[in-house]
């Protein structure tokens, strides 16, 4: 700790106290509660949840409330808090294909079995400002509810059959786990995805956007977004079998990609993968477009030199707690450091002006 710090410690406990008045605000305005960031607030604590390794929807609207709505000061307590946490083992893999879907579309086939369900969403909103909300309107309700009714297969299964797309084979090897190993490079595909399954939505959207620019030559089809719930299970070794042991929301997308072939391979399509907690179809497209991009080297790709293809430079800054652990901490005190830096400018000046002051001397004489 900083010797400066640490003398003022009554500063600092007044900052925290002033800092509670702040997240409070009037106090005519009656308080938010848990349960009214956890219901009305739901993407952002869906966000909280995803970059935060931590599935709780309870906590993730805690944090929420307690960073005044900062989104990643929030994925920051719900990290530092996940590390507190006792691990009794792991779920088994969850199965997709079982989706109980609130929403489901294709950018690639109409009809699809199981059919296209928009669910609830904003693309097809005007954009305009809804005063009656500011009001404490009433909001209609729907008039037709239409979940799947039973799971439904995923859409990249047709293109499965004729052999046009890359096959997906599944791996049951243990990954990687970013939660209690530092990303070591070369990183692979399981440990990429973990990375960008936490990574900053603003930084993911930003990568995938310059993939769609030509920075990558990665042009994606939305193969097909999912929203809705799926059951988790776990191994029980005293009873011999998998049990539920509850639900969670899921948005998966995958993305199809041309891909024009090498020494080994036909021309045929390629996947790119994204599986993010809760509603966040802009995170899980994102994703799935990055994933794609970062397999230019097992797909026997050139790698044009652009960011989004670089592994290193995308995982190593897409992590927005690190970055901001590192861009905050030049806020503390570094009187020493400047003080050094201080201490050379002015010796280099000196030693510039005695320069400049001999030089002046030999042209006078």
């Amino acid at each position: 700790m900083y010797v400066a710090v640490k003398g003022g410690e009554r500063a600092i406990e007044n900052a925290h106290a002033w800092l509670a008045e702040e997240r409070r605000g009037d106090t005519s305005v009656a308080e938010l509660s848990i349960a009214q960031i956890r219901e009305q607030l739901a993407l952002a604590v869906n966000r909280v949840m995803g970059e935060g390794s931590l599935y709780d929807p309870d906590l993730a609207a805690l944090a929420i409330k307690q960073a005044r709505g900062d989104l990643i000061e929030a994925v920051f307590l719900m990290r530092a808090y996940r590390t507190t946490l006792p691990r009794f083992g792991a779920s088994l893999p969850v199965e997709t294909a079982e989706m109980a879907c609130d929403r489901r579309i294709s950018a690639t086939f109409k009809d699809v079995p199981g059919g296209q369900i928009l669910g609830p969403t904003f693309d097809y909103t005007h954009r305009l400002l809804d005063f009656q909300l500011a009001a404490n309107g009433e909001v209609p309700e729907a008039a037709e509810r239409s979940p799947a009714k039973g799971p439904v297969p995923h859409v990249t299964g047709f293109l499965n059959k004729e052999g046009l797309i890359e096959q997906s084979e599944r791996d049951d090897s243990t990954p990687g786990d970013l939660t209690r190993e530092p990303l070591e490079m070369p990183a692979d595909r399981s440990v990429r995805l973990q990375a960008l399954a936490r990574a900053d939505e603003g930084f993911t959207l930003s990568m995938a956007y310059s993939t769609q620019r030509g920075y990558g030559r990665n042009h994606a089809f939305v193969g097909e977004l999912r929203i809705g719930t799926v059951p988790v299970e776990m191994d029980i070794p005293e009873l011999g079998f998998a049990i539920e042991i509850g639900e969670v929301e899921l948005t998966e997308c995958e993305t199809v990609n041309q891909f024009t072939g090498s020494k080994t391979e036909p021309p045929q399509f390629t996947r790119g993968y994204g599986l993010v907690f809760g509603q966040s179809e802009r995170k899980a497209i994102s994703m799935a477009l990055v994933d794609r991009a970062l397999r230019w080297e097992e797909l026997g790709e050139d790698f044009e030199g652009v960011p989004a293809q670089d592994a290193e430079f995308v995982l190593y800054h897409s992590d927005n707690i690190q970055a901001t652990g590192f861009l905050e901490h030049i806020k503390l005190p570094h009187y020493v450091d400047f003080q050094s830096e201080l201490e050379l400018i002015r010796k280099l000046r000196a030693e510039a002006l005695a320069n400049q002051q001999a030089a002046h001397q030999e042209a006078a004489e």
